[in-house]
């Protein structure tokens, strides 16, 4: 029980890394470790694309780049805010050592006529596949990798299927930056207190 308290406590997330290569039997295993989370009816909607090649990775980030860049012009935000937010996303894509791009697939989930049941089943889902990816994150600081959860594939979904052809019903979901740390972070927690009742 400590080992695991002392696991879960230690992990940070992870931008910078070593420019040292993963063993592709260890991000398999990292994925396999993603497909032991719980899920929606044990459908296990969770589905895994490793990225390992620089030119995939450099793809990926112009693609998602070039979308980041639209969405803050059409924001009305500032150029010299839009090239430091590009050029950050950039740096984290393509200084990782791998990426693991996590999605989801509805086709196994269970189908509803109703609107409101239906985006409900694809809640689950979400949840599931968000389940697979701590999994992964906790699996990958025990042993001595860096890791960072990305959210920007949620808001070019399009942009990541294309970069990486991924099946139509592949929904990206996260994209989980991988590497050996050549950082140290210490972020505090907020007391439980401030996060529990008692009923």
């Amino acid at each position: 029980m400590n080992a695991l308290a002392d696991l879960i406590r230690s992990r940070r997330s992870i931008r910078r890394y070593q420019p040292r290569r993963i063993e592709p039997a260890l991000l398999e295993w990292l994925c396999e470790m993603g497909g032991w989370a719980p899920s929606a009816h044990n459908r296990q909607p969770w589905r895994f694309a490793l990225v390992t090649t620089p030119a995939t990775q450099a793809h990926l980030a112009r693609a998602m780049g070039e979308r980041l860049q639209d969405d803050l012009r059409a924001d009305g935000v500032e150029e010299a805010v839009i090239a430091r937010d590009v050029q950050r996303s950039w740096q984290r894509i393509t200084g990782a050592a791998a990426l693991l791009c996590l999605c989801l697939t509805m086709q196994e989930m269970d189908r509803y006529p109703d609107p409101l049941r239906s985006a409900k089943e694809h809640l689950m889902a979400v949840q599931s596949a968000a389940m697979a990816g701590q999994n992964i994150l906790l699996a990958a600081h025990s042993v001595g990798l860096g890791a960072c959860w990305m959210c920007a594939p949620l808001f070019c979904p399009d942009a990541v299927r294309a970069a990486l052809a991924l099946p139509t019903d592949w929904q990206p979901q996260g994209l989980i930056t991988l590497g050996y740390p050549a950082e140290e972070k210490a972020q505090p927690r907020k007391a439980l207190p401030e996060l529990l009742l008692w009923r």
